[in-house]
């Protein structure tokens, strides 16, 4: 999914209370692996576990959270992720977003305000599959694809207050 960034086109969140806070704060440092992960991660936050499960669902679709699950580093398991970016004109952004979209290796995507307006994020395998996954998106948009290879890696954080 491509997720529009710019502020014409925002929706509305519903406010984010101490709960969520918590939620959001308490599952970045990791998630149980147990038979009943939700239960686990529940009773540290200290609400019950359909009630978690509701939380998160809730803050996804209405966008605070963009995703919920985990986070894999694929160059330490022999596989490859580069930045992407492309020039794609404004009329023709939501179908290029369309076919972007449908490449397997495309693991998210956003609107920009910038002249590269579309970045995307791709996922592969094997190292030199990018440039590969690159020339077929290339193909199938019509648009040239700008890789940004990763040079340093930086993690952030978000911790909301309660």
């Amino acid at each position: 999914m491509c997720q529009r960034r710019s502020g014409s086109t925002k929706r509305r969140q519903p406010p984010v209370d101490n709960i969520d806070r918590a939620i959001i704060n308490t599952l970045q440092g990791g998630f149980p692996i147990r038979e009943r992960p939700y239960a686990a991660a529940a009773a540290v936050i200290g609400i019950t576990e359909q009630e978690l499960i509701q939380r998160i669902e809730r803050l996804i679709e209405a966008q605070t959270l963009s995703r919920f699950g985990p986070l894999f580093n694929a160059e330490k398991l022999g596989g490859a992720v580069c930045l992407c970016a492309m020039e794609v004109p404004a009329d023709d952004f939501d179908r290029t977003a369309g076919r972007v979209n449908a490449f397997v290796e495309v693991a998210h995507n956003y609107a920009r305000d910038h002249p590269f307006n579309m970045w995307f994020v791709l996922a592969t395998e094997y190292p030199p599959d990018i440039a590969e996954a690159a020339a077929r998106i290339e193909e199938a948009t019509g648009y040239a694809v700008h890789e940004f290879p990763k040079i340093d890696e930086f993690y952030v954080g978000l911790k909301l207050d309660a």
